[in-house]
């Protein structure tokens, strides 16, 4: 059963089981496809949006190529990885939110090692 963001009235309790549900999501994609998930996540509603923000999340190899002044590898490598699994986490943010998602944006940070990923919402019906 999918939650909906839809309207503005929901009480802060029902936001904040959204929230959590669009951070275990897509820290659970990351664990996935990457090996290791992020220690920490955070899910911030909008009305027209969705931010999801990582902390602590490259892999060991990832850490030894930035160590090594290769962190331009690194986010080129996890921004492909970001395009070739969009519609996975646009479908999962999709499923909790209730909305569909017009634009998938993902940008990888090594220093500070955080990353944002960010949904457009379409606009909810009136």
């Amino acid at each position: 059963m999918s939650q909906s963001i839809e309207s503005a009235d929901h009480p802060a309790a029902d936001r904040g089981a959204v929230r959590s549900a669009l951070a275990n999501a897509v820290v659970r994609l990351h664990a996935e496809h990457f090996g290791r998930g992020p220690t920490r996540a955070r899910a911030h509603l909008g009305d027209d949006h969705v931010l999801v923000l990582l902390e602590d999340v490259l892999t060991v190899a990832e850490r030894t190529l930035a160590a090594a002044g290769r962190a331009d590898q690194v986010v080129a490598t996890r921004s492909a990885f970001a395009e070739a699994l969009g519609d996975r986490f646009v479908a999962e943010v999709q499923a909790v939110c209730g909305r569909r998602v017009r634009a998938y944006l993902s940008r990888t940070s090594v220093d500070p090692e955080l990353v944002a990923e960010l949904f457009l919402l379409e606009p909810a019906p009136e």
